[in-house]
């Protein structure tokens, strides 16, 4: 079932994760580990982009093209959008946050809270 998540449902979500830290950059909110930027809440704040290796990028885009898109200015990052009307619950947001999360933190930070995992690194 299709819920209707919010840029509050984003920040409660992204300021849970361990040391995480809000600031606006771009005029936009952006969320940080570590001083790296994992996740912002773009435009409208009707979507967020996050960290996302570019082969899964790819293949999240083709498997799900109405949840998942690559803004053109971010084509040459490893960074995807997803649209929040179109996330199933606030689980899947977590979960998509916290990948994001795991990517930018530092290992220390990973080994402190092995219960959040490894990014899966190729």
């Amino acid at each position: 079932m299709v819920t209707s998540l919010t840029s509050d449902d984003v920040r409660a979500a992204a300021l849970a994760l361990p040391q995480t830290t809000e600031k606006i950059a771009w005029s936009m909110p952006t969320f940080r580990v570590a001083g790296k930027m994992f996740a912002t809440l773009p435009e409208d704040e009707s979507s967020i982009a996050v960290r996302c290796p570019k082969e899964e990028r790819d293949e999240l885009v083709l498997a799900e093209p109405r949840k998942f898109w690559i803004a053109d200015h971010e084509a040459q990052f490893a960074w995807v959008r997803a649209r929040l009307a179109a996330l199933e619950d606030a689980d899947e947001l977590r979960d998509i946050l916290a990948d994001s999360w795991r990517q930018a933190a530092p290992t220390q930070l990973l080994e402190q809270y092995p219960e959040l995992g490894f990014p899966e690194r190729g």
